[in-house]
Formats: C-alpha cells, sequence, structure tokens
C-alpha cells in the first residue's frame, strides 16, 4: 500500500480519515445510510479497495418492508490507523 494511503500517513486526506472514523463509530453494524454511503463514496470505495474496509450487500427491515442496502465496516487495520 502507498504510503499516501496509509491511514496514519501525514498525507491521509482528510475526507478519507472521516470515513475511517465515521465507519470506526458505527461500530460492528457497520455504516448503511445511503445519504452517507453517497456523500463518502470514492473515499469509501478506496478504504475497501486498500483493506481498511469492507463492503457486504445486506437485507434490513425499514418501516416493514425489506431492503437491499451496502454495509460498509472498518476492519482491523483500518482501525490500527486511526489510534
Amino acid at each position: 500500500m502507498p504510503l499516501d494511503r496509509f491511514p496514519g500517513s501525514p498525507t491521509m486526506s482528510r475526507r478519507r480519515r472521516r470515513a475511517l472514523e465515521m465507519l470506526a463509530d458505527a461500530g460492528q453494524r457497520g455504516l448503511t445510510d445511503p445519504l452517507v454511503l453517497e456523500r463518502f463514496t470514492p473515499e469509501l470505495l478506496e478504504l475497501v479497495r486498500d483493506g481498511l474496509a469492507t463492503s457486504k450487500r445486506d437485507t434490513m427491515t425499514k418501516r416493514g418492508r425489506r431492503v437491499e442496502v451496502d454495509r460498509v465496516r472498518i476492519t482491523d487495520t483500518g482501525r490500527m490507523g486511526i489510534v
């Protein structure tokens, strides 16, 4: 992984670090909010590509209806980078 991609790197973008922090705050359940995921799409894709986050298609119930969502979670490597 290039130095600027590592979470603790001084050259890591603020948005990328913020995306990691949001994933850490989301805990075990991860993020599913489409508005948040849309706002940080490029950063989240980079985090998944670099192994700092995972993405999984999931089904949840919302207002009595089952809907498909993308659930994004931080990995242990990603968590180490923001400590």
